[in-house]
C-alpha cells in the first residue's frame, strides 16, 4: 500500500525528517510514537503533501505509483485521507457542504453515515465552529467516513475526546480500517500516531514505530513498545538501537 525510502523532509529550511524507510502493506494498521516534536505530524504531513514540507531526497510509492511530486488533491483522489489532531475552524462552509465536495454520495447517504457518529445535527453548521473537541473529532472521523480513503493517517484521534467519544471514535475507525475482516480481505491500511496508546484498546494493530528527532529508531509489537516506554520511556529506544 505504502512505500516510504529514505526519505529526508524540510520545513522552513531545517531539516525534520531523515532516513525514514517505512513500508505498510494492504490491510496492515501501523502505529507511531515518539516525543513531541520529533516529527511524526511532519510525517504524515509529507506523505499527504502539505505545501512547506520540502522532500529533498527520497520517495513516497503508494498503491505502487509514485506520489512524491504530487498535489494534495491528486493524493487524496488515489486514497490517501488524513485526520488532524487540531484541524481548522471554517467559518462560512457547511459541514453538508465540505461533506458532499469530498464524495460522490447523496445526501441521504450523507445523513445517514452522520448518524453512525452522532453528527446528523451539526451537517448544517459552520465546519468545526463552536464545535467542542469530541465533537471535532467526530466531525473528522465522518468526514472519513465519507470519503472512504484507502490509506488512512490519524494524528491522535484520541486527543482532547473524552471517554464516551473515545469509545464511539474507537469502534468507528475499527470499523473504518476493516478489522472484523480477515486481514488478506482487507483493502484499506493505516498509520495512527499515538501518545497514550489508548486507540490500541479497539484496534489491534500490526506493527509499532519509534520516531525520534526525526528519524524512526525501532519497529515491533506496538503494545510492546507502548509497555517499555510507559515503564523506562523514549531514551529506552535509544538505548536498544545503540546495542
Amino acid at each position: 500500500m505504502l512505500d516510504i525510502s529514505d526519505l529526508h523532509v524540510n520545513v522552513d529550511g531545517t531539516e525534520k525528517l531523515h532516513d525514514i524507510n517505512l513500508h505498510i502493506g494492504q490491510g496492515e494498521t501501523h502505529i507511531l510514537m515518539g516525543p513531541n516534536g520529533s516529527g511524526k505530524s511532519t510525517l504524515l504531513k509529507a506523505i499527504m503533501g502539505f505545501g512547506g514540507y520540502t522532500i529533498t531526497s527520497g520517495s513516497i510509492v503508494f498503491k505502487g505509483q509514485d506520489i512524491t511530486g504530487m498535489s494534495i488533491h491528486e493524493r487524496a483522489h488515489l486514497g490517501i485521507g488524513m485526520m488532524f489532531q487540531h484541524p481548522p475552524a471554517i467559518s462560512g462552509l457547511k459541514l453538508e457542504k465540505l461533506l458532499a465536495a469530498t464524495s460522490h454520495l447523496g445526501q441521504d447517504a450523507i445523513e445517514a453515515l452522520a448518524q453512525t457518529v452522532n453528527m446528523e445535527d451539526f451537517l448544517a453548521r459552520d465546519t468545526n465552529v463552536g464545535f467542542s473537541g469530541g465533537e471535532i473529532k467526530r466531525s473528522e472521523v465522518l468526514q472519513l467516513k465519507v470519503q472512504q480513503p484507502d490509506f488512512l493517517m490519524l494524528d491522535e484521534p484520541e486527543s482532547g475526546v473524552d471517554l464516551e467519544n473515545m469509545s464511539l471514535m474507537g469502534k468507528e475507525i475499527a470499523g473504518l480500517l476493516e478489522k472484523d475482516v480477515h486481514i488478506v480481505n482487507r483493502r484499506r491500511s493505516g498509520l495512527i500516531i499515538t501518545h497514550t496508546g489508548y486507540i490500541l484498546d479497539y484496534l489491534e494493530a500490526d506493527q509499532g514505530h519509534v520516531l525520534i528527532d526525526g528519524q524512526i529508531r525501532c519497529h515491533g509489537n506496538p503494545r510492546e513498545i507502548l509497555r517499555v516506554v510507559k515503564e523506562k520511556g523514549y531514551g529506552e529506544c535509544l538505548r536498544c538501537k545503540q546495542m
